[in-house]
């Protein structure tokens, strides 16, 4: 049977971290009182999409497995096996762990090894829950807070250097002088646990009364995480805040953090993630050590390109599992036919999905096109549309 046109249920992750209120804003519903984190639009099997079959409720990943060629196409199908990305709404109220994501070759070696030595996915010492990359490209959709890469050498320098931490004298002098970066953050995350919360609440006291932005920083985290090392990164990684439409990508090996702001993130289908700092869970110094890369400056800021059609903009990204368009219908209607399979998500206005059935796309409301599928979007209302790049 050839796949069809469907809306998703898409699931609402709870973690701490996530705002009471931005993405009940968006879905029109009314809080709960609880953080609601992330809306999950995707098959990935920790928080898959539902569609209706026949009047029964299936997962996506599923129902794309029995007919990986039809829904992904056979190109898609041949290169990934399944559906590549994982599109989210993310909504931060408080900072994220401080992490990185691994290479393929990393994430299927460790993937691997913890299979073998038997420990379970879902265990809390666990570091890779699939032999997947995550390169990740987040959107801003508010105003949005983020540390994102290291910061140039003299920087990281100029704001330790003040602080008067002894711990970490001879590795900024070597940085001072010329030297690599990652002896510094090596012999920072080394650290005996309890000289670690010495270090930082140092560091916090010596930052209070600073007007840089980076000690105003380092004195918000600490409110949130007491004693916690990951508290001295906003001296280590640039401070970013993006205005709606601006993104950043991340591939593997970038250390950051999202710390503030409602986004939409568009990655690669997976879940591992080698954390810093900033947080409760698990944090394996040596792995993450192992899959970090230490160049520094200073970021990329991405805007939309657009395209022929003045109603589409994309984000170009180097990786070829996703690529992210914004659809603008306040200039009319749009017409497409997917050339992979596609996830569309409705983040404003009022706009209608037709297909031969016609459907209003309220905010966060989602879709999925199978390849080869064509369809009118009408507005007004914008859309963001998640789908393989054919290069």
């Amino acid at each position: 049977m050839q796949p069809r046109i469907q809306l998703l249920d898409c699931p609402i992750k709870a973690y701490a971290w996530g705002s009471k209120t931005a993405l009940p804003h968006l879905l029109g519903t009314a809080p709960t009182g609880q953080p609601q984190a992330e809306l999950w639009i995707g098959a990935h099997p920790d928080g898959p999409s539902t569609l209706k079959i026949q009047g029964k409720s299936a997962d996506l990943g599923d129902v794309i497995a029995q007919h990986p060629d039809a829904w992904l196409s056979p190109w898609v199908a041949r290169r990934f096996g399944k559906l590549p990305l994982l599109l989210k709404v993310l909504a931060a109220a408080e900072p994220l762990s401080i992490q990185a994501h691994p290479n393929k070759a990393q994430a299927e070696a460790g993937f691997a090894r913890e299979e073998a030595a038997g420990i379970p996915r879902t265990a809390a010492h666990r570091s890779y829950k699939d032999a997947n990359h995550k390169p990740e490209l987040i959107v801003a959709h508010s105003k949005f807070r983020a540390l994102c890469g290291f910061r140039p050498s003299p920087q990281i320098v100029g704001l330790l250097s003040p602080l008067d931490l002894p711990e970490l004298d001879d590795a900024i002098s070597d940085l001072a002088a010329g030297g690599p970066l990652q002896p510094l953050y090596q012999t920072l995350m080394s650290l005996p646990a309890p000289t670690q919360k010495s270090v930082a609440e140092r560091a916090v006291a010596a930052a209070k009364g600073r007007s840089e932005a980076a000690y105003r920083e380092v004195v918000r985290l600490a409110e949130r995480y007491p004693g916690d090392v990951g508290v001295l990164s906003p001296l280590l990684l640039n401070l970013i805040e993006l205005a709606p439409d601006e993104a950043l990508f991340l591939d593997a090996g970038e250390l950051h953090a999202y710390l503030e702001g409602t986004g939409i993130e568009l990655m690669a289908s997976s879940d591992n993630v080698l954390r810093g700092g900033l947080t409760p869970k698990h944090v394996d110094v040596p792995e993450l050590l192992s899959t970090l890369h230490f160049r520094s400056g200073r970021p990329t800021i991405l805007r939309p390109e657009a395209t022929a059609d003045r109603r589409v903009r994309t984000y170009r990204t180097p990786v070829p599992d996703f690529a992210l368009s914004v659809i603008d219908l306040d200039a009319g209607p749009y017409l497409s036919t997917a050339d992979s399979i596609e996830l569309l998500l409705s983040v404003g206005g009022a706009p209608y999905l037709e297909f031969g059935e016609r459907h209003l796309l309220a905010p966060g409301q989602a879709a999925v096109v199978p390849a080869g599928a064509a369809y009118t979007l009408r507005g007004p209302g914008r859309l963001y549309r998640a789908y393989v790049p054919r290069t």
